[in-house]
């Protein structure tokens, strides 16, 4: 058996001097008995173990009489092999060792199999640097020294500019030898401690470590800059490219190494629509408020699909009469832990987002509904409801609008007013007043909101295919005590009277206001002075008491003409 094993055995005395080796030893090492026996194990050293790997390993072929794992020794031509090596301690029956019985394998081929299998998995076949499965691994070792130390760390995503046109113009091949290139130039001029990786494609990451200062990166970036543009050569021509770069700084980005890459990947983007040829730093109180806004959105939507939005109706008044000419729908948000919320503490936040559509659909359909329920029970009212511009000019605004009122068919055309944002009707004149027009033909009424704001002139306001103008509530506050204001809302009077449009006044706080509105011609108004917007069961509970109350008979009579033209 000793003769004929394949693992390498030798027998070393208790003064540690080789005494007997079989074949399989001299097979695997090189050396003959001749040559080993009389000496130690040590001539097959191959300086790559410390001293104390090998005390450790005698303490415990001493103490515990046995021992077994890895090592690393050299043959007789002086090549390194590796051998999985176990030795055993024989003692006498005194107790008193004898000798030692090592028995090795050579485990070169599989140590081999193990690199190139490491290799595959950890590292890019073209360029030989790091892949993200080892990037992430350095990053997260990185990110803990950082934390220790008190000192930073840079993720530096970079994407070649301009990488496709040499790609289409002279093959792949030539943009695996860019690539390769690129590679080649950025590894010589980063620090030791630095990684640079590629991810796919064209895109790389630099992993700088051991910042001591912005300052420090953005020198170390500059370098990085101006390596990318060194030329390369392919095929003969000397190929020149940039890139755009995104960076995350840890601890200023206080994230793990995904969210680390991925702000840097954002930021890579906002460096290409900069210029390119550029780095951009991202900004992580930015980044928390786009977040923060996106989760707000979700719990809108959260909220539409809870049915947790409702409608409050605010009435408006003819001030000389009493009489209840319509409400305004308002959208209130009945959150579950915050209570009744209204509108500007949320609905902003959907402007230009792809909510804004379908609350603006919501919004008309429940007014609707109530509309109809309304003319159900005997008592008819003309709603107002508030439309943005996204939604007004929407392609299918108008087919949706015919869809609702023939579900609608108890909700009158005529009883449902659409109140525009002149802002909104004056960002693309020609489709606001095609789709106006579509709407007035199927019997429904437009109001333009906010009137006074939106520098609208008169060629403007001739085109829409307006009823109603409302003066905005910012020119009413201070009518009573702002001689300007109270000019430009008897200006938007006149104006509207010329171009033969009835005209209300919201944000009448107090019967003052009515009285002011009144003696400048204006008899319709809506506002906390008349009733707070309310929900549609408590409004003509509203109307009996207004009735009963008559408040606009103590307005004032209707004023002399003096000093109006």
């Amino acid at each position: 058996m000793f003769e004929s094993s394949y693992e390498g055995i030798m027998v070393v005395n208790a003064d540690l001097l080789i005494t007997k080796i079989n074949p399989a030893f001299t097979r695997i090492t090189g050396y003959t008995a001749e040559e080993v026996i009389g000496k130690p194990p040590s001539i097959l050293s191959s300086g790559q173990q410390d001293p104390a790997y090998y005390r450790t390993m005698w303490d415990s072929v001493l103490h515990k009489t046995f021992w077994s794992g890895e090592i690393w020794n050299r043959r007789k031509s002086g090549e390194l092999y590796a051998e999985l090596l176990s030795i055993s301690t024989v003692r006498n029956s005194a107790g008193e060792i004898e000798h030692y019985v090592g028995v090795f394998s050579d485990i070169s081929q599989l140590k081999a199999h193990e690199a190139e299998l490491d290799r595959i998995a950890h590292y890019d076949p073209l360029t030989g640097t790091p892949n993200r499965r080892l990037l992430t691994d350095r990053m997260e070792q990185a990110i803990a020294r950082a934390t220790r130390s008190g000192r930073a760390l840079a993720v530096c995503f970079i994407d070649l500019d301009g990488f496709k046109q040499v790609n289409d113009r002279l093959g792949h091949a030539a943009g695996d030898t860019l690539l390769v290139g690129v590679a080649h130039h950025l590894q010589h001029m980063l620090r030791s401690e630095d990684t640079l990786a590629r991810l796919g494609g064209d895109e790389f990451v630099v992993l700088l470590s051991d910042i001591a200062t912005p300052e420090e990166c953005m020198l170390i970036l500059d370098r990085v800059l101006q390596a990318i543009t060194r030329p390369v050569q392919v095929e003969g021509e000397a190929i020149c490219v940039t890139a755009s770069i995104g960076v995350s700084l840890y601890p200023t980005d206080n994230s793990d190494a995904d969210a680390l890459l991925r702000h840097a990947d954002q930021a890579m983007y906002l460096a290409k629509e900069a210029g390119k040829n550029r780095y951009h730093l991202f900004d992580p109180e930015a980044d928390r408020q786009v977040q923060e806004h996106r989760r707000f959105l979700d719990a809108i939507q959260q909220a539409l699909d809870n049915n947790e939005l409702v409608l409050h109706y605010q009435p408006k008044v003819h001030l000389r009469s009493g009489q209840l000419v319509g409400v305004e729908a308002l959208l209130r948000w009945q959150h579950p832990e915050q209570g009744l919320l209204p509108p500007a503490q949320f609905l902003p936040a959907t402007d230009g987002s792809p909510l804004e559509q379908p609350i603006g659909e919501w919004v008309l359909r429940t007014a609707m509904a109530q509309g109809a329920s309304w003319a159900r029970a005997g008592r008819p009212t003309s709603i107002s409801v508030n439309i943005s511009a996204d939604h007004l000019l929407h392609g299918s605004f108008v087919s949706h609008l015919q869809m609702l009122l023939a579900e609608y068919p108890d909700m009158p055309p005529e009883l449902l007013e659409l109140e525009v944002l002149e802002t909104a009707a004056l960002a693309d004149m020609e489709l606001a007043v095609n789709i106006l027009l579509r709407c007035r033909g199927l019997g429904v009424h437009f109001a333009l909101d906010d009137f006074g704001t939106g520098y609208s002139s008169l060629t403007y306001l001739r085109q829409l295919p307006v009823d109603l103008l409302k003066i905005d509530q910012s020119f009413i506050r201070d009518i009573l005590s702002d001689p300007d204001d109270r000019g430009i809302v008897e200006g938007i009077i006149r104006l509207a009277g010329a171009c033969h449009r009835n005209v209300i006044g919201e944000g009448v706080e107090t019967l003052e206001h009515g009285t002011a509105l009144l003696q400048l011609g204006c008899e319709l108004a809506q506002g906390y002075g008349i009733a707070r917007p309310m929900p549609a069961a408590q409004l003509f509970d509203w109307l009996a008491r207004w009735q009963q109350e008559e408040p606009w008979t103590r307005l004032p009579p209707w004023p002399a003409a003096e000093g109006r033209a």
